[in-house]
C-alpha cells in the first residue's frame, strides 16, 4: 500500500495548559487525514486493515477498543466490496482515514460508478451482507455512514464513528 499521509503533525506550543474542559487552539496531535492506495486484489483486504490499525496506534488516537474492532471490520468489508464488485472498472482503490478531536472516519473509494445499497439479510445466501453489517456496526457505535459519488464518476463509501462508544438505542 502506498501511504500518502497528510497528517496534522505536532501541534505548535500554545504557551501552557488549557483550562480543564476547554480545548487548546489548533489540532490535537492525533488529528489529520491519511490516504492509502492499493490494487483491487484480495491481498489488499488484510493490508488495509493492518494499515488502519497501525496508523491509529502510531498517531496515538485515543479510540476505544470496541470502536477499533468495529472500524477494522468496516474497513475489511468496504475493501472486500471494492475488490469483488469494482475491480473490473477500478484496478486501484483508496482508503482514507480522517481523525478529528472526537471521531474517526474511514472511507474506501473506487472508480466504479455503481452505487451499492445495504441489502436485507437473505438467510439462503452466504454473502451480500457487507454493507448491512457496516450500517449496523456504525449505528451501534453511534456513528453515521453513507455512499457518495465522486467528481470523477466513481464512489466513496464511508463510516464515521465516535472515538468512544455512544451506544445507539
Amino acid at each position: 500500500m502506498d501511504d500518502q499521509g497528510r497528517g496534522a503533525g505536532p501541534r505548535p506550543e500554545d504557551g501552557g495548559e488549557a483550562p480543564p474542559g476547554r480545548r487548546p487552539p489548533g489540532p490535537l496531535p492525533y488529528e489529520g487525514v491519511w490516504r492509502f492506495t492499493a490494487p483491487a486484489t484480495d491481498a489488499s483486504v488484510p493490508q488495509a486493515r493492518h494499515a488502519v490499525r497501525d496508523l491509529l496506534v502510531r498517531q496515538g488516537v485515543p479510540v476505544a477498543d470496541d470502536i477499533v474492532h468495529g472500524l477494522l471490520l468496516i474497513v475489511s468489508e468496504l475493501v472486500t466490496n471494492a475488490v469483488r464488485h469494482a475491480a473490473v472498472l477500478s484496478p486501484t482503490l483508496a482508503v482514507e482515514v480522517a481523525v478529528g478531536a472526537e471521531w474517526v472516519r474511514v472511507s474506501v473509494e473506487d472508480s466504479h460508478p455503481y452505487r451499492p445499497t445495504a441489502l436485507e439479510a437473505d438467510h439462503g445466501q452466504t454473502g451480500g451482507r457487507g454493507l448491512l453489517l457496516v450500517r449496523e456496526i456504525t449505528r451501534e457505535a453511534g456513528g453515521v455512514c453513507d455512499v457518495e459519488h465522486t467528481a470523477a464518476g466513481g464512489k466513496v463509501i464511508w463510516a464515521a464513528l465516535p472515538l468512544t462508544a455512544t451506544r445507539a438505542v
